[in-house]
């Protein structure tokens, strides 16, 4: 079965009252969420979910897709690609695999990320070995 959820007057009421809405680990979604609330994800998502709020992934909680959020504390599994606005934290038992792009990064110890990391805001440098020489330009 797969579904788009998109209610954001209903969810936006939740987000107003601290109510987080939960996928429990019994529940698979096949589809798109597009809200303004709060998530805890302990099931699995197969999909994209867009928030203007924080995502929580459970230990047991599993995403296939693109999560795109103001901040997020993974302890699960993540099977694609990252965008957060704010703060991404990845707790010890979190496994992520794909493209991460986060505002500021924590990770604890123990934590598995096969994935290409880059900070919202932050200057592309190239690492050069110590046996390379940085080129310089000739002047007359």
């Amino acid at each position: 079965m797969a579904f788009n959820i998109s209610n954001n007057k209903q969810m936006q009421q939740h987000r107003e009252s601290n109510q987080i809405d939960i996928i429990e680990k019994t529940t698979r979604i096949t589809g798109n969420i597009t809200s303004q609330a709060d998530f805890r994800i302990d099931g699995k998502v197969e999909g994209t979910i867009t928030t203007t709020g924080r995502v929580v992934i459970g230990e047991e909680g599993v995403v296939e897709g693109k999560i795109t959020c103001e901040n997020s504390d993974i302890a699960g599994t993540i099977k694609g690609n990252l965008d957060i606005s704010g703060i991404l934290s990845l707790k010890s038992s979190a496994r992520i695999e794909g493209e991460v792009v986060a505002g500021k990064l924590a990770v604890e110890s123990g934590a598995n990320v096969d994935a290409s990391i880059s900070m919202k805001g932050a200057k592309k440098m190239k690492a050069i070995s110590s046996t390379e020489k940085p080129q310089t330009e000739k002047t007359a």
